[in-house]
């Protein structure tokens, strides 16, 4: 685990999103790549099974993904949008 990013728990999951290496920003983009468009808009949805799945098929670091995929999901509700990522709730798209 990448320690430069640990907070004062410990824990450096989320953190290492804000500044990836190249090394990991290549293997993402290869992750992002082979998903279905059922799977880019239902990440939310996605089991721990299908992240790994995903991960293995892009030869990707299943930990890298599955941080990923969790910060985006969490990016997304924060950001006000839908719980499977899609878009804001139509009272704000009105």
């Amino acid at each position: 685990m990448r320690t430069q990013f640990a907070d004062s728990k410990g824990w450096s999951d989320l953190s290492l999103l804000k500044a990836p290496n190249k090394a990991e920003i290549d293997q993402l983009s290869r992750a992002v790549a082979i998903m279905t468009p059922s799977e880019k808009e239902q990440a939310a949805a996605l089991t721990d099974e299908q992240v790994r799945r995903i991960a293995d098929d892009a030869r990707v670091d299943p930990a890298l993904f599955a941080i990923f995929i969790n910060g985006y999901v969490l990016a997304c509700r924060r950001d006000g949008k839908a719980e499977d990522g899609q878009a804001k709730t139509t009272s704000e798209n009105r």
